[in-house]
């Protein structure tokens, strides 16, 4: 089974090489770390091209430049793997992650697997609290409206539903939880209790531990719900003409 790992890439000099080798690290010689790269204004640009030029699994390509949501996406759309790993640019994989995540796709109903973290500093010092604790985390379409629980630098999906997720809709501000409440309308999920990465917290992150405003969460959580809605009425309509055709 292929692994493609998916990094959205903005300016991360900082964490990125610490981040690329905790992954080499435990992916296979037929595996492949994806950099989608938005920015390298930070003077990162030649340390990418270098981690590249000694490990032909990593791959640079160019990103669109239109957030981080359509980054992903556009790594997504260049993976050649079974199973998809979304990560972070500013994190740490922990040893037995790949080990332990592909373990659950044994099973052929599963179709994405969320790991455990533990957040930590800037340094990587453990905080008081992991990412199950902080988001209460599990399966469950309402649930994971109300507080989601799928966070993308700790999931894996099969690679086979990114025809059913692709392509996320304007209206969606984040793709992990897009993707998470879309793949359990097409199997099962995991949720592993296992602690397999260091989840670093600093200034810079994309996603905040505090919350928005009332509004701003409730339009948020709306267009999720009327998204999700509009792309399962599309896969109906696809599979009843397929049906029509056979």
């Amino acid at each position: 089974m292929k692994n493609s790992v998916v990094i959205a890439y903005y300016n991360g000099k900082e964490y990125i090489k610490e981040q690329a080798e905790s992954i080499l690290g435990q992916l296979g010689a037929e595996d492949e770390l994806i950099i989608s790269v938005d920015s390298d204004q930070d003077g990162s640009g030649e340390l990418l091209r270098e981690m590249a030029e000694n490990d032909g699994r990593l791959k640079l390509i160019r990103g669109p430049g239109q957030g981080v949501v359509k980054n992903f996406q556009n790594g997504l759309l260049h993976c050649t793997g079974d199973l998809v790993f979304l990560a972070d640019q500013d994190d740490v994989w922990l040893p037995q992650k790949v080990e332990k995540v592909t373990a659950c796709f044994k099973d052929p109903d599963v179709t994405v697997a969320v790991h455990n973290a533990q957040i930590s500093n800037e340094g990587l010092k453990p905080l008081d609290e992991t990412t199950f604790q902080w988001r209460d985390s599990g399966p469950g379409f309402w649930k994971n409206i109300k507080k989601n629980s799928y966070i993308g630098c700790c999931m894996a999906f099969r690679r086979d539903i990114l025809n059913r997720i692709l392509p996320v809709p304007d209206s969606i501000w984040i793709h992990d939880q897009w993707i998470g409440l879309l793949a359990e309308q097409l199997g099962n999920p995991v949720f592993l209790e296992d602690v397999l990465l260091l989840y670093r917290r600093h200034g810079g992150n994309v996603t905040e531990l505090t919350h928005g405003s009332v509004i701003s969460m409730l339009k948020k959580r709306y267009d999720m719900i009327m998204g999700i809605n509009r792309r399962i009425r599309r896969w109906k309509r696809e599979d009843a003409k397929k049906k029509k055709f056979l």
